[in-house]
């Protein structure tokens, strides 16, 4: 079973496959609203309390299908996570590591919404909330158990890929370099408050 991708304007299209096989969560870090902020996409990505509704996968499962050359990123610091939008119409994309055999991707729920599907149906229920205390307002809380449970889910996947040699399929990395695919753009100082001070 395939799940549509795509951005805003249509120009980068996907698919991800084995959609029930993920993490369905709402973060409300302070880096996660600073990126929607970035973009200048915060109406669109953050929900009230400034949380953003991710899908954590792996990126064997992700496949670009048209624009591919629209993607870009950027790092909101020098070691911060790689951070993917569509450089056309700065659709958040996702997240991962600098290091690609840490087969990981968080999906922004911005590329994943199709009129045809809620995200209920195709991706289950939201597991967990993380990073609770960065929600805006108060009011959000994280439940251990449900924290724990998503953890060792996601654990779960990065090991299966490791094993399985499936960490080396993935659309954002060079096969033969390891390099991201686009160089990371890294906020300067006066970048990274000006950012910060919407959060």
């Amino acid at each position: 079973m395939n799940h549509p991708l795509q951005c805003q304007c249509g120009t980068l299209k996907g698919t991800l496959t084995h959609p029930k096989s993920v993490n369905r969560l709402v973060c409300y870090c302070r880096d996660c609203q600073a990126f929607a902020h970035f973009l200048g996409k915060a109406s669109e990505t953050l929900d009230a309390q400034g949380g953003t509704e991710v899908i954590q996968t792996v990126p064997a499962n992700l496949t670009f299908t048209a624009g591919q050359e629209v993607l870009a990123c950027v790092r909101l610091s020098e070691k911060g996570l790689i951070r993917w939008y569509a450089s056309c119409c700065h659709t958040p994309i996702g997240n991962t590591l600098s290091d690609y055999r840490i087969s990981f991707i968080g999906l922004v729920h911005t590329c994943l919404q199709t009129p045809e599907k809620s995200l209920d149906s195709a991706f289950g229920p939201i597991r967990m909330r993380a990073f609770a205390k960065g929600a805006k307002g108060g009011g959000v809380k994280s439940n251990p158990l449900a924290m724990t449970s998503g953890i060792l889910r996601m654990i779960a996947m990065l090991t299966r890929a490791r094993v399985t040699g499936a960490y080396k399929r993935t659309p954002l990395f060079s096969p033969d370099t390891g390099a991201p695919i686009a160089t990371p753009k890294i906020l300067s100082a006066a970048e990274r408050e000006a950012v910060y001070k919407n959060v």
